[in-house]
């Protein structure tokens, strides 16, 4: 239902164009309301009860079935020919990942673009209520530890709470998409583009409207730099957002992840224009004279990609695969980053990478005083053992996976590089990758068997790896 509200949207903007889609996109949106109002008929005496195995449930199926029903206006429309493809794409809008298989994104209809900016959207504030309300509740990764920090959920059920905090939150995503879209608009982006980039950007997303992504607006330094502020504000946690806007600044400030991901990106972009400014060769703005044009050049382009990735969005000013092979391993390793925890960021987050330093650290005390306790502790907080255990447990998990990940895709074809770097790019949610699937390139050249693995490897990523892995267990079906 929720589907086809949105596909409506998406027909207004194709009727408005005239892109020649509109009868498509309309023909999805009919599909999408009546098979959810055939859903929720049948259901309608349903209990209101959601217990851990439901909790799975709902979440892994939920965005599967938003899939399905998403990519019938790329079916209908033959924008995107072939189901292989059109759920390719659909996954990786809703996912917030943005690796396309396009191949000519500007020759697209504009309904079916905004559509494809809409899947992200949609995304990015499914995840925002996954982090607050649901993860915590079913123990996913450690995700209890934020919900300690959360203004609403409960620790041990549902509670009406869940809903008020919601809505503020989806309060907050859709001022920050009206307000970037409005200084694009006045930065010199047309509005389409405006309200498009607006939605991959406060999603994480990454989708553009066009072929060479944020690159396309080279000469204009003020729309990278606009987009780069709501990426920073849409891969920090967006219940500090909240407290912002009630006046407790103070929770922010002390808040730990928020500090080490402001500090995270400050020292990377740094280092990035470092490398830029002395070794790689990116063009000078003609927007700024010399002398200081090449370094205002070099500080854009490495904060701006260092952002990108470590908030998973993907956009790109150039392809950064290209610079230097320094810069080329310094990236893949931002990919295991990760955002943080609350935000529509993809990747490991923050936190738990924050967690699992901390208990490292610690270990060196502990073999000293092998008879004393120490605990780890978070924002002046002691972090229970369970948590950090469920940590770790993620790391391995998704480490593990990882390899997996690349294993599969060397052995459909692709080589080491392509093969590492469209596994890490998958599982982090981020988009563009290395080799043959670097930021000029796009993922249609993979075989139908490498884009479905990639799929469930964004899948997986996006909703914490636990959700979706356990389903696979037998254990989970046995009845208990």
């Amino acid at each position: 239902m929720c589907n086809g509200g949105f596909m409506l949207l998406a027909v207004l903007v194709s009727a408005i164009y005239s892109d020649g889609a509109t009868a498509d996109i309309a023909l999805g949106a009919v599909t999408a309301l009546f098979m959810g109002a055939t859903a929720m008929y049948f259901t309608r005496d349903h209990k209101k009860e959601v217990k851990r195995k439901e909790g799975y449930l709902i979440v892994t199926l939920g965005w599967i079935c938003l899939s399905l029903s998403g990519m019938l206006p790329y079916i209908f429309s033959d924008a995107i020919p072939g189901v292989t493809n059109a759920f390719f794409e659909t996954i990786s809008g809703y996912t917030t990942t943005g690796a396309s298989i396009l191949d000519d994104i500007e020759a697209m209809p504009e309904g079916i673009l905004f559509w494809r900016s809409l899947t992200h959207w949609i995304g990015g504030m499914g995840i925002i209520v996954l982090a607050i309300a649901i993860l915590p509740l079913l123990g996913i990764g450690g995700m209890q530890l934020f919900a300690a920090e959360a203004p609403g959920p409960s620790a041990d059920k549902l509670h009406p709470r869940i809903t008020d905090t919601a809505k503020r939150l989806w309060l907050i995503y859709v001022g920050y998409t009206a307000a970037e879209t409005l200084l694009l608009k006045l930065a010199g982006m047309s509005f389409f583009d405006a309200i498009n980039h607006s939605m991959a950007t406060l999603s994480t997303g990454g989708f553009s409207t066009k072929n060479a992504s944020l690159a396309y607006w080279s000469n204009q330094p003020l729309i990278q730099y606009i987009v780069m502020f709501f990426m920073f504000l849409a891969g920090s946690n967006f219940v500090l957002s909240y407290f912002a806007f009630k006046g407790k600044v103070q929770k922010i400030l002390r808040d730990e992840e928020f500090k080490f991901y402001t500090f995270f990106i400050v020292v990377f972009a740094v280092m990035a224009a470092s490398v830029i400014y002395f070794q790689a060769n990116v063009p000078v703005s003609d927007y700024h004279p010399m002398p200081f044009g090449e370094l205002e050049s070099s500080l854009r382009h490495g904060l701006f990609q260092v952002i990108a990735v470590v908030t998973t969005t993907g956009f790109v000013t150039a392809d950064f695969t290209a610079w230097t092979p320094f810069l080329t391993i310094f990236f893949f390793g931002l990919m295991f980053l990760g955002g943080s925890a609350g935000s529509t960021a993809g990747g490991i987050k923050v936190m738990r990478q924050l967690i699992i330093i901390k208990n490292a650290v610690l270990e060196f005390k502990r073999s000293l005083h092998s008879n004393a306790i120490i605990p780890v502790r978070y924002n002046n907080k002691t972090v229970r053992e369970d948590i950090v255990y469920n940590i770790i447990g993620f790391l391995v998990l998704y480490m593990l996976l990882f390899i997996i990940g690349a294993l599969v895709l060397a052995a459909l074809g692709l080589d080491f590089t392509s093969a590492i770097g469209g596994a890490a790019s998958s599982l982090g949610n981020v988009g563009p990758a290395f080799g043959s699937l670097n930021p000029l390139s796009n993922f249609n050249g993979l075989p139908d068997l490498g884009k479905w693995w990639c799929c469930f490897l964004m899948l997986a990523g996006r909703l914490e790896l636990f959700t979706v892995l356990i389903l696979l267990s037998p254990y989970f079906w046995k009845r208990t």
